[in-house]
């Protein structure tokens, strides 16, 4: 067990909080294996009847995975990155298979890790604090943890959208668009967990009570434009038409994709085409899988992480610096399945 985790029951309740602020609770591929021993204990326990997942304490909810051990060990021996992915991947497939109500508090920054850990939940909370994105193709990675599930069915293309550009959407967009079921205002957060745990099993009705009139969500405005200048899954048509675009917001979205990594861009695209049609969770896990084993070698990986979470230099020198010279062998190179034996597969709970 790792301190970085806090499992408890309160009462009916398993409770599980994100005990990592410095990290702004990065997962670690021990925090993972916690969560999911714990999961896999209450799944069976008839005195547990739902689960909440938050954060004890610091500004976010969690900022994704630790990615710079990530970027280290895939320098090498990638081991260790496939360790972690391996076990992350397990508990997000067990979050989404779940046979009890779970509860994700996305109060403050939820990204990478921190979607898949909340968006598998059957109760998703945004406050006015949420801050949600996917922001991997900023590090030479790809939006995993279920972005290829997740984005690809969100309305129009605002999933493509988000996957390139790592838009941070706020509360009241998670709400609009289903990343979360439920609007609660941050300072009635305890007050929620409070009722949550003296009546486990009317959490359905708890939330909705205690669930308050979100803002309008401001993608909406952008919805159109969205879903006409993203509607491409080639890339230099989508960068080929915001350049056409006399807007204020076409140039601004094509400057932000001017500092992402081209390759990661078009595996985010071809990842998120491949996602809309896969038959299960599971499938998407293992594809993902593959996927992840293979990019964190990559030099874009390694490069991106430095520059912006090592360095801080926000400077990254992508290899292909442009899209036109990342040819399509290269993006299938990396969506080759593992051998038999090294890919990923669920808790044996969990398969159906």
């Amino acid at each position: 067990m790792t301190d970085d985790i806090i499992v408890r029951r309160d009462g009916g309740v398993g409770r599980i909080r994100l005990n990592r602020p410095k990290a702004i609770h990065a997962l670690t591929t021990e925090m993972c294996d916690a969560m999911s021993t714990a999961l896999l204990r209450w799944r069976s326990d008839p005195d547990i009847t739902a689960v909440l997942i938050d954060h004890a304490e610091g500004r976010g909810f969690c900022a994704g995975g630790d990615v710079v051990m990530l970027a280290k060990s895939g320098a090498g021996d990638a081991s260790k990155a496939r360790d972690f992915f391996f076990a992350e991947y397990r508990l997000n497939h067990l979050l989404f298979t779940y046979p009890k109500p779970t509860v994700a508090i996305m109060d403050g920054i939820t990204m990478g890790g921190g979607v898949g850990i909340s968006q598998p939940c059957t109760y998703r909370v945004a406050t006015e604090n949420t801050r949600f994105a996917m922001p991997e193709t900023g590090i030479g990675l790809f939006p995993d943890v279920g972005g290829g599930w997740y984005l690809s069915r969100l309305p129009g293309r605002v999933g493509q959208f988000m996957a390139l550009t790592g838009a941070r959407l706020d509360g009241a967009e998670c709400l609009y668009l289903g990343l979360a079921t439920h609007y609660v205002p941050s300072a009635s957060i305890e007050e929620l967990v409070d009722r949550i745990v003296k009546a486990p099993a009317r959490v359905k009705g708890t939330l909705g009570g205690a669930s308050a009139t979100a803002p309008d969500g401001k993608i909406e405005a952008n919805l159109a434009q969205i879903a006409r200048l993203f509607a491409s899954d080639d890339y230099e048509e989508i960068l080929a038409g915001l350049e056409a675009e006399e807007s204020d917001w076409a140039k601004t979205e094509r400057a932000t994709l001017g500092t992402k990594s081209p390759l990661s861009c078009k595996v985010s695209l071809r990842l998120l085409a491949e996602g809309a049609d896969r038959a299960s969770f599971a499938d998407e896990m293992e594809a993902e899988y593959a996927l992840a084993a293979n990019v964190v070698q990559t030099h874009d990986f390694r490069e991106g992480v430095r520059a912006l979470l090592i360095d801080k230099d926000n400077e990254p020198q992508w290899d292909p610096p442009i899209p036109a010279e990342v040819d399509d062998g290269m993006v299938e190179a990396l969506f080759a399945p593992l051998p038999p034996g090294e890919r990923w597969t669920p808790f044996p709970e969990t398969e159906v």
